[in-house]
């Protein structure tokens, strides 16, 4: 798995392209929820649970489905006063599904694991992307603070950070140049 932190990016990312009526505490601390959620599955292990069973790590919790089903109840239970088929709601799943998949593809990505369950529960085959350059982060908080944790951060800053800081400058140029015509033709 990557780290907490890589997957909390991808939340940050993809937020500021939102606009501002969107965003808010709850907002953020959600989408960051979204990212790390899926992790919760490594509890799991201590039910006796193995690793390739659909409920183990990076099965079902994985999944796009899952993805899904939680950008929905998010969205229904922390925005209830806004219908779910509305722009605005529609808008507030696709960042809750969104940043949970994400989870997916920087899982994908790792050197480590047994791949992920994507199209759980449909199947629950394990799958990784063919180019996998994201040191797989340990387990635990005092295996993260070692000499692989640090391997893991100097890996996602350059696989996660820097194309995270690219897309956001990209993202803030093509919002200013919209903002900038607006204006203009106002």
């Amino acid at each position: 798995m990557a780290s907490a932190f890589a997957h909390a990016l991808a939340a940050v990312a993809v937020g500021k392209t939102y606009p501002k009526t969107y965003t808010s505490p709850k907002f953020w601390i959600l989408g960051v929820l979204c990212t790390i959620l899926p992790d919760a599955d490594v509890v799991m292990f201590k039910f006796g649970v193995s690793y390739e069973h659909l409920l183990g790590h990076r099965g079902f919790s994985h999944s796009l489905v899952f993805a899904l089903l939680l950008g929905v109840a998010l969205t229904a239970i922390f925005y209830r006063s806004i219908k779910l088929t509305s722009k605005q709601g529609l808008g507030f799943i696709l960042f809750f599904s969104f940043c949970t998949a994400s989870h997916i593809l920087l899982d994908a990505l790792t050197n480590g694991g047994l791949g992920v369950a994507v199209f759980a529960p449909l199947d629950n085959t394990r799958y990784f992307l063919p180019w996998r350059p994201i040191q797989v982060s340990p387990i635990g908080v005092s295996n993260f603070f070692s000499e692989w944790g640090w391997r893991v951060i100097k890996s996602e800053v350059l696989w996660v950070g820097l194309p995270a800081a690219i897309y956001l400058v990209i993202a803030g140029v093509i919002k200013s140049a919209k903002a900038r015509n607006k204006t203009a033709r106002a």
